[in-house]
């Protein structure tokens, strides 16, 4: 299911590159859509600069900035120039894409945001010098052919252009794998448009509104899932919870479930170890059969949601549950423990403290008493604290 959701997640923008790449070649806008298609680019790298300034995306609002800096130069210059900005831009603008999506969100106006507006600044002042006093050599150097290939010989940027832009693609691919977002998908798609646009550099304007436009939609989607998921655990919040409950239908069950004696565990060992104990029963969570879907409720509370089944069929899937949980033992790192798994186990577990983790789960189903979802949540609150009130550890309707 995961590796799913993180196909879809890389296909999305993929369908939209396609699509431009079809209404461009095909040339099948009609005649009077031209006005808003030649505003597209415009649109769409304002919209992509304000979503990302709101959303404090930097890392998209630098990488517009700079491909929108990279048409302009192209656009600008006398042929002599655009050449010689093209065969260039056609290495360091990947390189610096790469860069962006390995970055972390920074502030703009914070000390590592003017790092990298200095960095940029840096490239800059160098290319400009590159051409002024060495633009013959640069371009005899990036124009030498690094393996004797035929059909390379009228590509419009060189071998090593094409090396370093393949090498690219392959690390943003590679930087989504290890972090499945939808920004790090867009910045693929986008290395991806903007090598359509140098090697259409007439048509390099509506090549980075295309880019600007996928980095807009990677902000939203991005903001969208922040806003509907719990970014410790992972699992949906409660806002995405009481979406769900709004269309779930008359039949369904509500199970509420809460970490025995969470507040001693940050206590004695730390917020730090409190946050993995969480994450360890978001994980159980996400495999509880019956088709119950998990949501994290507030603090140390989920609650899992069983459309279609009534009492007497959830009870089994949430004593499994429960049960799982209660298996599961809970390992602290030791301080001498080393951050990665050795090849070989140690002979003696050194510093090496096992927690035992327990729910209480407190359920209740819809019916006469419990109409709407509201009452349904307290029934299941209720059926909680008399499970805490029984021993803890147990499921309790």
């Amino acid at each position: 299911m995961l590796l799913l959701r993180s196909l879809l997640l890389l296909l999305i923008p993929g369908a939209f590159y396609f699509t431009a790449l079809y209404l461009h070649f095909r040339n099948v806008v009609p005649a009077s859509w031209q006005p808003l298609l030649d505003v597209f680019p415009y649109l769409a790298i304002a919209s992509g600069l304000f979503f990302g300034w709101r959303f404090n995306r930097t890392r998209a609002i630098w990488a517009i900035l700079l491909i929108v800096l990279v048409e302009q130069i192209v656009t600008l210059s006398n042929p002599s120039g655009r050449e010689f900005f093209l065969q260039v831009s056609s290495i360091l603008l990947p390189v610096n894409l790469l860069l962006f999506s390995w970055w972390t969100e920074r502030g703009l106006l914070t000390v590592h945001g003017l790092q990298r507006f200095l960095f940029l600044m840096i490239q800059i002042c160098g290319l400009s010098w590159l051409y002024i006093y060495h633009a013959e050599q640069v371009m005899v150097l990036l124009s030498r052919p690094l393996m004797p290939l035929s059909f390379m010989e009228d590509a419009p940027v060189p071998q090593a252009a094409t090396l370093v832009l393949t090498l690219c693609l392959i690390g943003l691919l590679l930087r989504f794998c290890q972090k499945p977002e939808p920004l790090e998908a867009s910045f693929a798609w986008v290395l991806v448009s903007i090598i359509t646009g140098l090697w259409q550099p007439e048509h390099f304007i509506f090549w980075t509104g295309v880019a600007a436009f996928l980095l807009t939609v990677a902000i939203v989607e991005s903001s969208i899932k922040m806003a509907f998921n719990d970014e410790l655990t992972g699992l949906p919040a409660r806002r995405a919870m009481n979406e769900f409950l709004l269309r779930i239908g008359r039949r369904y069950t509500v199970a509420m479930v809460d970490v025995d004696h969470f507040k001693k565990i940050n206590d004695i060992h730390g917020h730090d170890v409190g946050d993995q104990v969480l994450r360890m029963i978001a994980t159980c969570l996400r495999r509880v059969t019956g088709g119950g879907r998990a949501y994290r409720y507030g603090g140390e509370e989920f609650v899992v949601i069983f459309q279609n089944k009534d009492l007497e069929r959830s009870l089994p899937h949430l004593e499994e549950l429960r049960e799982t949980i209660a298996r599961t033992g809970f390992v602290i790192r030791g301080r001498t423990r080393p951050k990665r798994k050795p090849d070989k186990p140690p002979k003696k577990n050194i510093g090496k403290v096992t927690l035992q983790v327990t729910v209480s789960i407190g359920v209740a189903s819809r019916d006469d008493k419990n109409v709407n979802a509201d009452q349904l949540i307290k029934a299941a609150d209720r059926a909680l604290y008399k499970a805490k009130k029984s021993g803890r550890n147990r499921v309790c309707a």
